[in-house]
């Protein structure tokens, strides 16, 4: 039965949630389980013609942030920042040049939930006015409408990244249909979309992994994949500590089987080497602020370096893209 599904996938077939689901529950360490591993590691080289990629993100702002997501370093309930803070316009420009320099094949610029939009606009039109023209731009925010995804468009971005959590509407105070309500308003205004299932805990059950999963095939993204929680240490959901590399690299090859070739890219965060070797074909560098990290600079604590994500997806055996991402150009 697995054997007739990797071949199903493979084939460029569509699965099922049941069969994604029997795919989930295939012990980690089994023979299985490397079959999927190692056929997702398949599927990811000619999904993307052998060339991962590596983006970087600019974190523009932290502040104790009203969303509340019970995950996040900003939430304002987790009292991790008592105060706002936020790069200067030539702070933003240096950080996303550099980035540009290092060889990232896609900048990404990311504030909080709350962070004003006409800034943000303004913020996003003067680092791509510093870029090269080439080089892609994409917009990790809160919840936007199509006028304003319209704006994202004009200013110079290529895509946005954007995600139905899990637990999304329980551990968060953002509906489901609002998060989706925004991918087809990115979608609508011609933005490529970018999306994962995250940040997986060791409490989320297949049923749940399953679902996000559909959600992700359904934006029809140029990247999907999985991503671990990172425990915010002191908060409601660190107890649940966090899912092993290991593990993760089981669920992001489920992930890449159960989306077809029209999917190039296949993510995992944070950047390790077994991923890599398990399909995972995207990995970021981060600077600024990190909803992941206690640290106001996160490249001072949890954020690599492209230099670093490099070095991961060599010592994977992968080759990375030189030059302008191709996933959010597809």
């Amino acid at each position: 039965m697995l054997d007739k599904l990797i071949t199903k996938s493979l084939h460029g077939e569509e699965i099922s949630a049941e069969e994604i689901a029997l795919l989930f529950e295939i012990p980690l360490f089994s023979k299985g389980s490397a079959k999927i591993i190692a056929a997702s590691r398949w599927k990811s080289e000619r999904a993307c013609d052998g060339l991962a990629e590596v983006h970087a993100q600019v974190g523009l702002n932290i502040a104790p942030c009203p969303r509340n997501c019970a995950f996040c370093a900003f939430a304002e309930k987790n009292k991790v920042f008592a105060t706002a803070s936020e790069l200067s316009v030539e702070e933003a420009v240096t950080a996303a040049r550099q980035f540009e320099e290092d060889g990232a094949n896609a900048i990404y610029v990311m504030a909080t939930a709350d962070y004003q939009f006409a800034k943000y606009i303004e913020m996003s039109r003067e680092i791509r006015n510093n870029l090269r023209t080439a080089t892609v731009l994409v917009a990790n925010i809160g919840d936007f409408d199509i006028k304003e995804a319209r704006l994202l468009k004009n200013v110079g971005y290529s895509g946005i990244y954007h995600a139905v959590r899990l637990g999304e509407g329980f551990v968060t105070s953002i509906p489901v249909e609002q998060r989706l309500r925004t991918l087809k308003n990115a979608q609508e205004a011609g933005l490529t979309v970018g999306t994962c299932v995250e940040p997986v805990g060791t409490e989320h059950s297949i049923e749940e992994l399953v679902e996000k999963t559909l959600i992700t095939r359904d934006a029809s993204p140029c990247f999907s994949g999985a991503a671990r929680r990172i425990p915010i240490p002191g908060t409601e959901l660190a107890p649940h500590g966090m899912v092993s590399e290991a593990r993760m690299a089981h669920i992001l090859a489920v992930l890449r089987l159960a989306v077809d070739y029209n999917t190039p890219g296949n993510c995992t965060h944070e950047p390790n080497v077994i991923g890599a070797a398990a399909g995972a074909n995207l990995l970021w560098a981060e600077s600024g602020s990190n909803p992941r990290d206690t640290e106001e600079k996160t490249e001072e604590k949890r954020g690599m370096t492209v230099q670093d994500c490099m070095m991961v997806f060599r010592e994977a055996e992968w080759q990375v893209l030189q030059g302008p991402s191709k996933f959010y150009s597809r």
